[in-house]
């Protein structure tokens, strides 16, 4: 969540971009499925089918589509004082830019970047997706050897791309890489930027590998590490591991890595493969044993994680809305850990108990309400968990997230926008899985 270097030249940038491009092997043309012989599951991975909820309650699939395309419409080509989130920057020598923007807080965030850009994939709009592709290769990705963060991007910026810190957050990354080798499978791999594949190897192998540095940047000096913990096998909340080394819960996607065991780089294939099933029992640690929620941030044993700069650290805050979602979307794809639907049923449990349609945001761990607002993206993740939850509850909350508004007010657009439409295209069957060439 969290500029690149500032170069005096533009034709310097793009030059040093296509330089690091020189590093990879061309594509292969076709990608082998599963050379290792993982166990595939019985999930949408192995059988091709995806759960259309929604469907299953009788709506047909047009109306199912004018629901999709009318979010996707308000929050990418809304207007853009009131609706939109999505917002055209110009361009450079690689093509139109554009960024995706958190509107209350006047930044620009790898969250929100990587996020509209699997939401454009999905949806086949590629023009959006390029235009945000480079936005971040332009403005976020940091290039420079002596930077700290080389081969990060920087979480924050102005609305004018000016950083607001030079470090990254993993979350953003870790959507950048599923959704640039989505795009190589659905559209294949075009030249120097737009060359999905080798970005996606690039950046994937940079979460793991990164070298630990100290050195300056615009905000002082930062010391960088890799985005995962190598003992451990789980994704850090940052990797600037001087400011604590622990983990978020939300952050935790094991029905990607299971992807990066099957088409990442071939030398860390097995260390994915590991820490999918490692996040799947860190579920269960991390998840309250009755309610089934989890805190913002967590120490690798799950236990909550207190950091002073975000006061709901130890609670079910906003971060935490997406645990449920991840943890249900890796059962729907792979079928591997029936806990999962336990964990859902908890949850969906737990927040009928407070009332459907009016249980609030935030919670301690044991069910305490902190803060009344039902929130459009917390309704949107608890349908998602509908794809693992096994009793007749889940059908409330499928229905919760059909009867709900496009999120417009401005406390909302940004991030309950982009969960809502994530989770209509979840819901729906419509996010597929698409390997890379």
């Amino acid at each position: 969540m969290k500029n690149s270097v500032a170069y005096t030249c533009k034709n310097f940038r793009f030059c040093s971009l296509l330089l690091l491009l020189l590093q990879f092997p061309a594509a292969k043309a076709q990608t082998v499925k599963n050379p290792a012989k993982l166990n595939d599951g019985s999930g949408a991975y192995a059988t091709g089918k995806y759960r259309n909820l929604f469907k299953e309650q009788g709506h047909s699939e047009q109306e199912i589509s004018a629901k999709i395309d009318a979010a996707f419409n308000q929050l990418f080509h809304g207007d853009t004082a009131t609706q939109a989130v999505y917002f055209a920057a110009g361009k450079n020598e690689n093509g139109p830019l554009a960024y995706v923007s958190d509107v209350p807080h006047h930044d620009i965030r790898t969250e929100g970047m990587s996020y509209g850009m699997m939401i454009a994939v999905q949806l086949n709009k590629k023009a959006e997706f390029d235009a945000i592709w480079n936005y971040a290769l332009s403005k976020m990705y940091i290039s420079s050897p002596a930077h700290p963060s080389e081969g990060y991007f920087s979480w924050s910026l102005k609305r004018n791309g000016e950083a607001n810190e030079e470090t990254p957050a993993p979350d953003g990354e870790e959507y950048f890489v599923m959704s640039l080798y989505f795009a190589s499978g659905k559209w294949g791999n075009g030249k120097g930027i737009y060359n999905y594949h080798a970005w996606a190897d690039k950046i994937l192998t940079a979460i793991r590998h990164h070298p630990y540095k100290s050195g300056m940047t615009k905000f002082g000096v930062r010391n960088i590490s890799a985005m995962v913990n190598e003992e451990h096998k789980m994704i850090r909340f940052v990797p600037g591991i001087d400011r604590g080394d622990f983990t978020d819960p939300s952050y935790h996607l094991p029905a990607f890595y299971e992807l990066w065991a099957r088409f990442g780089p071939e030398a860390d294939r097995s260390f994915w493969a590991a820490a999918a099933d490692t996040s799947r029992n860190f579920f269960q640690k991390a998840a309250n044993p009755t309610t089934g929620l989890s805190s913002d941030y967590a120490n690798f044993d799950g236990t909550p994680r207190e950091r002073s700069f975000n006061k709901n650290s130890v609670n079910f805050s906003f971060d935490s809305w997406r645990t449920a979602s991840n943890w249900s979307v890796d059962w729907n794809w792979w079928h591997k850990d029936p806990r999962e639907q336990t964990l859902s049923n908890k949850v969906q449990a737990f927040f009928a108990s407070k009332g459907l349609g009016q249980y609030g945001d935030q919670f301690t761990l044991n069910g305490e309400t902190l803060e009344t607002r039902h929130a459009n993206g917390l309704i949107a993740t608890n349908a998602v968990a509908s794809l693992a939850a096994t009793k007749p509850l889940a059908k409330d909350f499928v229905n919760e997230l059909w009867k709900a508004p496009i999120p417009q007010e401005l406390v909302e657009r940004y991030y309950d926008g982009l969960l809502y439409i994530m989770s209509f295209l979840h819901c729906s069957g419509r996010y597929h899985i698409y390997p890379p060439k």
